[in-house]
């Protein structure tokens, strides 16, 4: 049984100023102005989006080698995650609470790729929201996009 899909925002839209997605929450400007109209399987199936493409972000910079250890960090630093998601996503969560303050990754499960090497968790969720934004934005284009066109 699924939980009801919150709205995704986080009170950042950019789509009101002309972005064809969010930069906020990496919804299509249709999805944001349409939320409260959709079906639960409409609000799930954007949410599967935008959860493969977070969590294809992450692992491209971190790896988890110690998936019950980040669930207890999160829990002990009580920070929130949705344990529905793919764990990648819970990393995301991790880093946006406090990237700045975790000086050791394998603390908390966790592990630079070769791509993530050398740079600062800071630096990491900076990489990893231009990629997820990127990847939202190719779909859109893609896929989206044309079809708005052609209507």
């Amino acid at each position: 049984m699924y939980k009801k899909v919150r709205t995704p925002c986080i009170g950042v839209c950019s789509t009101g100023i002309g972005d064809d997605v969010c930069r906020g929450c990496k919804r299509f400007a249709h999805e944001v102005i349409d939320w409260n109209a959709y079906s639960e399987e409409q609000r799930r199936i954007i949410a599967e989006r935008r959860e493969g493409y977070l969590a294809n972000a992450v692992r491209s910079q971190l790896e988890i080698v110690d998936q019950g250890l980040l669930e207890a960090q999160l829990r002990h630093q009580q920070i929130r995650f949705d344990e529905q998601q793919n764990p990648y996503c819970w990393v995301f969560e991790l880093l946006r609470a406090g990237a700045s303050q975790i000086g050791n990754p394998a603390d908390y499960g966790l592990r630079p790729t070769v791509q993530g090497r050398n740079a600062s968790l800071v630096e990491l969720r900076r990489r990893i929201d231009e990629d997820f934004y990127a990847l939202s934005v190719a779909y859109y284009r893609r896929f989206v996009a044309p079809g708005l066109r052609s209507a």
